[in-house]
């Protein structure tokens, strides 16, 4: 029998497929709520700008829900709003939302010298270096950046960007290699203030795109960028309907690829071959309206499969109720 592994010892060992004492229970996104955000005394619309709190709201994870993994990022426009774009930071139960985009041409573009001053920017920096000095190795500490393709539907504009796809071909592949330059910047700069993995979402989705979209302009730019992070360990998070596009997620170079609950488990698993999978317990139907029990069930289901990183599918609704949350630690914990 394996002796009790630290959070780390378990991600690490579990990623290279050896024994582990249990399968790592993780979230590469985000897994904030209403509830947590009481406890600790302070809104959630608060927490982005302010690294103490997003600190505290990360490590709430692995304290008292029992998961292995910590991620100090909670929405998907803080590199937007480093971009001076008009950002509503939402409420205690809204996740914040982007105004309008900030580049209509890719020449607008250039990489600020103090990027990585930007408030936004500094607040998830500084966050993961207290995570570390805090938690050691007793919890995985997940980085988290948009990937090109989501960067150029905040920064661009997702309708003028998914039709420039067909209209205008070259200034698309232009923005993807402007905007790949701010998620190397970013990731390398979550790793070297201690984050073991960097999570990069790049939003090609069965839902917006089809497959020889993805594998024409964006699976380069991401063979790139694992390229640039080859000794580092990525993952990558879509969301919806992906099967027709995980083998080519795979040739992209990502280590994991975080999956959604409408993917057949049986049918991920052999699209993503070496590499492994983290997901994919559903957010709506079980973590925020199904009972415990629902929640324990699909976690039994996900430990089960082949599936090595036992995850929700996405970043939590924050009406999320922690008890649903925890039992999923709970249950992988006792079976």
């Amino acid at each position: 029998m394996t002796n009790q592994m630290t959070s780390r010892e378990r991600f690490f060992a579990s990623l290279a497929g050896k024994e582990v004492d249990r399968k790592p229970v993780i979230n590469p996104t985000s897994t904030a709520t209403k509830e947590t955000c009481d406890i600790l005394g302070f809104s959630f619309k608060d927490v982005h700008l302010d690294t103490d709190k997003t600190a505290a709201l990360a490590a709430f994870n692995c304290e008292q829900l029992g998961f292995d993994s910590v991620m100090p990022y909670y929405s998907v426009v803080l590199e937007a709003a480093a971009f001076g774009a008009d950002i509503d930071w939402g409420s205690d139960v809204e996740m914040p939302n982007q105004k309008r985009p900030v580049f209509s041409n890719p020449n607008d573009f250039v990489m600020p010298t103090d990027f990585l001053d930007k408030l936004p920017i500094k607040t998830v920096l500084d966050s993961i270096k207290l995570l570390r000095k805090k938690l050691g190795d007793d919890a995985v500490i997940l980085g988290k950046v948009m990937g090109p393709w989501t960067l150029s539907y905040h920064l661009h504009g997702i309708e003028d960007f998914l039709i420039e796809t067909i209209t205008d071909p070259d200034m698309v592949q232009e923005f993807l290699q402007k905007f790949k330059e701010i998620s190397i910047k970013f990731a390398d700069a979550q790793f070297e203030a201690g984050a073991d993995v960097v999570t990069i979402a790049d939003h090609a989705t069965a839902d917006l795109v089809g497959p020889a979209t993805y594998k024409e302009f964006l699976m380069p730019v991401h063979k790139e960028i694992n390229e640039y992070f080859k000794d580092r360990t990525t993952i990558l998070h879509c969301c919806g309907n992906t099967l027709d596009r995980i083998a080519m997620f795979r040739e992209g170079g990502f280590n994991i690829f975080h999956f959604d609950s409408k993917n057949d488990i049986s049918k991920a698993l052999i699209e993503a071959s070496d590499m492994q999978l983290a997901g994919c317990i559903a957010n709506s139907e079980i973590l925020l309206n199904g009972t415990v029990e629902d929640v324990r069930r699909q976690t039994i289901e996900v430990a089960a499969s082949g599936v090595k990183f036992v995850a929700p599918e996405c970043a939590i609704p924050l009406r999320v109720k922690n008890v649903n949350l925890h039992e999923i630690s709970k249950t992988v914990r006792s079976n």
